[in-house]
């Protein structure tokens, strides 16, 4: 039996793919343009939208041309000694600082130059390294994968718009959840952040997924496209949904179980526990209203119109609620409601009784 093309590992670029064609480009498009006017895009979404699979395929698109180096950095680690030591790490580009006589070894890494002074500051050294591979006409992709307002992250931003404003040829490609960029964006010092481009991740296009499933499942047009609406469009639903359908050898009763129960335990856990008491409130709104009007919801909760309306705005802007529709609030995840009426706990009196 040949192997299940699906992937369950988040993070992983499956062997099955339904690419954001339109996406990557816009991004390579823009960082590759002789005269760049934006060097940072963030990429945010739900936990298992595409995130850390879009990065990178945009990381291996600029890969293909040479001029181009992609280094990804680990933002629980001292971000701006890391970049230095990875570019200095790759021979071709070793031999271009040393050429250019910067002396690293302060830092612990690269050799020490006879007739020149080691850089004893990190910042400057990186400063004078973006120069060198300028001159050989070099770019330098920055990649950094679940990004948070940490100290290490501030400082390395910090950095990134000093070394931008002095029209270094280094950009910058974020992922993190909706409140983790967020705070990182409100960060005053971080002006550069807040203009970024925000990409937010939508679902996958439905038909894509269906003739993804047609093709390795033999299965008709009408089975198919009920498969691909299953998902919603959710990238991790997509793989999810397809590696249980392999493995039960079809959509049988034991395959949507699997499928519930997983995008339960390595989703929608992490989602919900990252949600704010009034966030699970609205989310319990919308569920149980079943018909999505915000009308309907106010009703429920017992919320006015400003009440809702700031959560309302968090859920949708998180990825997590569809606003498009006026006066309806639906859920972009599948089977989500579901899980929210299972796990919320109501709390005594905060709801009017049913008649």
């Amino acid at each position: 039996m040949p192997a299940n093309p699906y992937s369950l590992t988040f993070g992983k670029e499956p062997v099955e793919l339904v690419s954001r064609a339109s996406v990557i480009e816009e991004i390579a498009h823009a960082f590759d343009a002789e005269h760049p006017v934006q060097q940072a895009f963030l990429i945010t979404g739900v936990c298992g939208s595409g995130k850390t699979v879009l990065m990178t395929e945009v990381c291996k698109r600029l890969r293909k041309d040479h001029d181009w180096i992609i280094v990804e950095l680990n933002p629980e680690r001292d971000m701006l000694e890391a970049l230095a030591s990875k570019l200095n790490s790759e021979k071709r580009l070793a031999q271009i600082f040393k050429s250019a006589k910067i002396d690293l070894s302060f830092f612990g890494f690269g050799v020490s130059i006879g007739d020149a002074n080691p850089i004893t500051d990190i910042e400057i050294a990186l400063a004078r390294m973006l120069e060198s591979l300028s001159k050989h006409g070099k770019k330098v992709l920055v990649a950094i994968d679940e990004a948070a307002s940490t100290a290490n992250m501030r400082t390395f931003a910090s950095a990134f718009q000093i070394l931008v404003r002095q029209d270094l040829p280094v950009f910058l490609l974020m992922t993190g959840l909706f409140a983790n960029i967020r705070r990182l964006q409100d960060e005053k010092t971080l002006t550069f952040l807040y203009r970024a481009p925000r990409i937010e991740m939508r679902p996958l296009n439905i038909g894509a997924i269906a003739a993804n499933y047609q093709r390795n499942f033999k299965i008709d047009d009408e089975q198919a496209l009920a498969m691909a609406k299953m998902t919603k469009g959710y990238s991790f639903g997509f793989q999810v949904l397809g590696y249980f359908a392999w493995e039960h050898g079809g959509m049988t009763e034991g395959a949507l179980a699997d499928f519930k129960q997983y995008l339960d335990d390595y989703a929608y856990e992490k989602i919900w526990a990252e949600l704010s008491e009034n966030d699970r409130k609205l989310a319990y709104g919308i569920a149980r209203s079943q018909t999505g009007k915000v009308a309907d919801v106010r009703s429920l909760l017992q919320w006015s119109s400003n009440q809702i309306n700031p959560y309302r705005d968090r859920l949708v802007k998180s990825g997590l609620v569809d606003g498009s529709e006026h006066g309806y609030m639906r859920f972009t995840l599948p089977l989500f409601g579901r899980y929210v009426i299972e796990h919320y706990e109501m709390p005594e009196g905060s709801w009017p009784a049913e008649g």
